[in-house]
């Protein structure tokens, strides 16, 4: 008698307009590493992505946000880094629910499946 294998239906979102893509998995870990290193350097190097990338993922979300999602902080004593604003708070959260939303769909559309 053979094991009756567990099935998975695995997905992932994106958010896009008409110049690419505007969110995405990744996207949102660039933006969650921004927030706790309040560096995009320093958020690339703890993703092990060089700054030229991370600047052109930050670049490509803000310019297809209505408003800035990453802000630069100026001067200061540890001369500036950067800083998620509001709407990118608002853009994570918004984005984990969409995903994990998706996921449980998936997870019940699954059990309705007889192989």
């Amino acid at each position: 008698m053979s094991k009756v294998p567990k099935y998975k239906i695995k997905s992932r979102i994106w958010i896009t307009t008409d110049e690419g893509t505007f969110l995405g998995a990744g996207r949102i870990t660039l933006l969650e590493a921004i927030e706790t290193y309040g560096s995009i350097s320093k958020a690339a190097k703890s993703m092990k992505m060089s700054y030229k990338k991370a600047w052109g993922l930050v670049n490509s979300i803000n310019s297809q946000s209505k408003e800035p999602i990453v802000r630069p902080i100026t001067g200061g004593k540890n001369g500036g880094g950067s800083s998620v604003s509001e709407a990118g708070k608002k853009a994570i959260l918004l984005f984990k629910k969409l995903d994990e939303e998706n996921r449980m769909l998936l997870d019940e559309k699954i059990k309705n499946l007889d192989f």
